[in-house]
């Protein structure tokens, strides 16, 4: 008892004036990368991309701002607020008519002048291997498939039951592919399964386009298009952890005809009480602390874009040269796919996803669920109660306020060992959940059609 009191003085000792201080100086400093990157921008690509110092209201079409998360705008910092951001604006026009871009250009790619280097796939701050850029070969996500081999579901007359399984922030098809799907049945005594594991629009092995804005919307769009459309799924169950719980309540509301069952694990749940979800999330996953330190880095990734896209710029883009270094500091000739999934992303994808979906999501979560309760799609939740990254609040807010959806919270576990840990009886747990929803969905609609005789 000593030790804990102790252990949170200290922590509120760290999290006060020292934080203050220092995330000051990572608004001056945040400020000051957004010049340098759009003069870099100018001299790399001969044009400087808008970044979100500014509110987009004015430049983008009411549609699409809709779907834009109030936290790329409304992100507090003291330089910003104070006007100063007026000479990063003109800084374009300063060049110009000093010359010196088209100097610096000419002096240090004199062969490629006459290129449109803005139209490639990847920013000059963004690695260019040829895995990276791998994706620029289709507009589909890359879709992960395990199911019964085609002689045996030709065979069978068994009903095919398909689950769609979405990642969470940082991660790709393989936090399923190489975990729970070992254990997952491809067929059972009245069932086979077909089981599609994605990588998310800007993750993974699929396409991270620079002009998107990774929305809530485009997310789903892309599911879609390249898992529900082309296999013409007319039903399917969702399995989604973190970041893609969100996405995968949207996937589900939207077809909320075809959805018999969904399972969240540790979704950051925000309710919409007042319009403000989407900063309230942005307050709650990335509070600007100094302790933990997983705290901290996660506040300084989420509130500056320009030091977050220099981050990236040192990992991502030579993810190459640490894989190497992390192989012979552990001597190991393969690395865990969770650090190889780290870098598969650019800070366009990652910091859009960040925003537009845990935060900008959180304003459609609400809607979404209602949608699905109606509808009598079983909802199933769970959580670890050691989770530090999704607080366990998320989870008793959601069942105060959707007292339909079934909760679960794991003893013991955190925000991934509550997979991780318990793989195969999480995969039981799921094959239980299918069968238990194909009656649910069986005794609704008799009860439908019982109310239209």
């Amino acid at each position: 008892m000593i030790t804990s009191s102790f252990s949170e003085k200290c922590t509120s000792v760290i999290n006060g004036a020292p934080s203050w201080a220092v995330f000051f100086l990572f608004d001056l400093l945040d400020y000051f990368l957004c010049i340098v990157f759009r003069f870099l921008d100018e001299v790399m690509e001969e044009k400087s991309e808008s970044c979100h110092c500014n509110n987009p209201r004015e430049k983008t079409h009411f549609a699409e701002y809709e779907f834009l998360s109030e936290t790329l705008y409304r992100r507090r910092n003291v330089f910003r607020q104070a006007g100063f951001l007026r000479f990063a604006d003109k800084l374009p026009e300063i060049t110009k008519k000093i010359g010196i871009v088209t100097f610096l250009r000419k002096f240090l790619f004199p062969h490629t002048m006459n290129k449109v280097s803005h139209e490639v796939a990847n920013r000059w701050s963004d690695c260019g291997c040829k895995t990276c850029v791998s994706w620029i070969n289709t507009d589909k996500l890359n879709v992960i498939v395990k199911q019964p081999s085609i002689s045996d579901l030709s065979i069978s007359n068994k009903p095919v039951e398909n689950v769609i399984f979405v990642h969470g922030f940082l991660a790709s098809s393989s936090f399923w592919t190489n975990t729970v799907f070992k254990y997952l049945p491809e067929t059972t005594e009245g069932t086979n399964y077909r089981f599609f594991a994605i990588d998310l629009l800007g993750f993974g092995d699929s396409p991270k386009p620079r002009a998107s804005q990774y929305s809530l919307k485009e997310h789903v769009e892309m599911i879609e298009k390249s898992v529900i459309l082309p296999n013409n799924l007319t039903s399917f169950h969702v399995v989604a952890h973190s970041m893609g719980c969100i996405i995968g309540i949207a996937l589900a509301a939207k077809f909320s005809d075809s959805v018999k069952s969904v399972a969240l694990v540790a979704p950051p749940y925000f309710a919409d009480s007042k319009g403000g979800a989407s900063c309230a999330a942005l307050d709650v996953v990335a509070k600007k602390k100094l302790w933990p330190p997983a705290s901290f880095f996660t506040a300084m990734m989420c509130w500056y874009e320009h030091i977050g896209r220099g981050v990236c710029m040192v990992f991502c883009r030579h993810h190459r040269t640490w894989e190497r270094i992390i192989k012979i500091v552990t001597w190991r000739r393969k690395l865990p796919t969770a650090i190889m999934d780290f870098t598969k992303h650019t800070h366009q994808s990652g910091w859009h996803s960040m925003h537009n979906v845990i935060c900008g999501g959180a304003k459609f979560t609400d809607k979404h669920l209602e949608t699905l309760i109606k509808s009598g799609v079983k909802i199933n939740v769970m959580q670890g109660d050691k989770d530090v990254v999704v607080p366990i609040d998320c989870l008793s807010n959601m069942k105060g306020k959707f007292p339909a959806v079934e909760v679960e919270v794991i003893a013991g576990t955190d925000h991934s060992t509550v997979i991780m840990s318990r793989r195969e009886v999480f995969a039981a747990n799921l094959v239980s959940l299918w069968a238990t929803s194909e009656k649910k969905q069986k005794v609704v609609a008799s009860a439908q059609n019982m109310k239209t005789y």
